[in-house]
């Protein structure tokens, strides 16, 4: 539809003109306006093809404005673009019957492809829905980097949809805040969040803590327990650390995805699974299943959107909106107020952040309590983070991890999990069998499955290796290469 009729709403000159330059070269009819009144003039006598609207207009909001186009022409499609570029107003565009949302800056390529594809696309309305309450004041991702956008868009537009998501990304990087924004900016909104550690629950215990048990299935079940499905039912199940979900429990989660219901351990009446399901991890689960050590059908059913979290590095721009953050919530708690020069700043964004968002946010509580001054200066900053340097073992450090450090750092995880007391009995046979099984498994990839070469690298008699990859239920894959 290159004789289309396009109208651009935006308090901002410089891109009324480069909006109206490319999409006239290439053939649209472009008429633009710094006011949303006049925009409203033109959609209600029926004029233009499609809108492109910014939000801050000097006489009212476009999002405010948004429903009412929508309600008027349902059939004309909407492009918001905004300098507030946070999820709310992602998802408020969106909500409110947006074509798509656009952050500023904005490629103009971009905006063009958009245009062409709407007015290419069969004419239906995204209907208008109530927005969820809590705005900027209350956001649940913070950031407003290129990265962070894409995060927000992609949230924005899945919140009709109970499609399955599979957020990866290194620790600290606000995974479950993520997961949480998908909960909350969705159509199960009013129902549970419940969230489940894989990494913090034993073994044999997974498939109970999942799908919950009958009394005397097990040794320890005393009584009828419900599961994180049935605790979930009507809204979200987060599968944090899916990649620590022994090959057992995979089966059953992957035959709970396929046939959507489930039955308890020692049960035999199938439930009906009304959940949405959101997985997360920081492993690589695509190197995971060609070791054998995920199943690959299982992370297909996963990764029906995937969700990448950038690390903190990849988004430095953000970290003085992170840094307010913190400081707000820190003298909200009852710490005094801080604030850091700008040379403090600067300091913060040339630093690795090996522990991410987390790492920052422990930082400044950190300085919020223990630092006298009201200012915390450069200075202040490179002390502190020489000293946090200092206290790692040197196993411990980014890049040079052990075995015995990654060890240490799991059990502590796994025993933090359980604060109100100590975890179940057999913990030493549990762990023993953690690592025994990615041991096997990667001998039994590296020599194609051929047992007699895997046990010979092993240091075991080939009956023992037989023995472990049947009790530890290990995958042998023969002639793989």
């Amino acid at each position: 539809m290159a004789d289309a009729t396009i109208l651009v709403a935006d308090d901002d000159r410089a891109v009324r003109t480069v909006v109206s330059q490319v999409l006239g070269r290439a053939g649209y009819d472009v008429r633009t306006t710094s006011n949303a009144a006049t925009l409203w003039t033109w959609v209600s006598e029926g004029e233009g093809d499609l809108v492109i609207t910014d939000v801050v207009m000097p006489d009212g909001d476009g999002l405010e404005l948004l429903p009412r186009i929508k309600k008027t022409r349902p059939d004309l499609p909407v492009v918001v673009m905004s300098a507030r570029n946070t999820i709310a107003t992602a998802v408020k565009a969106t909500q409110n019957g947006a074509y798509d949302y656009l952050p500023k800056p904005f490629d103009i390529n971009e905006l063009k492809a958009i245009v062409d594809m709407a007015l290419s696309s069969p004419r239906g309305a995204r209907a208008a829905k109530p927005t969820p309450p809590g705005e900027d004041d209350a956001l649940p991702i913070i950031g407003r980097s290129p990265a962070m956008q894409e995060i927000y868009r992609l949230v924005a537009r899945l919140t009709d949809t109970d499609l399955t998501v599979l957020i990866s990304g290194e620790s600290g990087t606000g995974k479950e805040l993520a997961a949480r924004a998908l909960h909350d900016y969705g159509q199960r909104k009013s129902g549970p969040f419940v969230a489940i550690n894989m990494a913090a629950v034993p073994r044999d215990l997974i498939e109970a803590e999942l799908f919950g048990h009958e009394k005397g299935a097990f040794t320890g079940a005393v009584q009828r327990e419900i599961g994180r499905f049935a605790q979930a039912k009507g809204g979200t199940l987060f599968l944090d650390e899916i990649g620590d979900m022994p090959l057992e429990a995979q089966t059953r989660l992957l035959r709970v995805l396929q046939e959507g219901e489930f039955t308890t351990v020692g049960g035999r009446t199938p439930i009906r699974a009304d959940v949405r399901i959101v997985a997360a991890t920081n492993r690589n689960l695509r190197h995971m299943v060609r070791q054998g050590m995920f199943r690959e059908d299982l992370f297909y059913r996963l990764n029906v959107v995937p969700i990448r979290m950038p690390p903190l590095r990849e988004r430095t721009e953000d970290i003085p909106a992170l840094v307010r953050h913190f400081l707000a919530r820190a003298e909200r708690d009852g710490l005094a107020p801080k604030v850091l020069d700008q040379g403090a700043l600067e300091q913060l964004k040339a630093y690795a952040w090996p522990g991410n968002v987390r790492e920052l946010e422990n930082l400044i509580l950190r300085l919020t309590a223990l630092h006298a001054e009201e200012t915390i200066s450069a200075e202040v900053i490179r002390s502190d983070l020489a000293m946090a340097a200092a206290t790692l073992p040197e196993e411990g450090r980014p890049g040079q991890d052990s075995l015995g450090a990654a060890v240490e750092r799991h059990l502590a995880r796994y025993f933090a999990a359980h604060e109100d007391g100590l975890p179940p009995e057999g913990l030493h046979e549990r762990i023993v069998s953690e690592v025994e099984r990615p041991l096997i498994a990667m001998c039994l990839a590296a020599t194609h499955g051929n047992q007699i070469r895997a046990a010979k690298l092993l240091g075991l008699n080939r009956n023992t290796l037989r023995k472990k990859i049947r009790e530890l239920n290990v995958s042998v894959q023969r002639g793989v290469r």
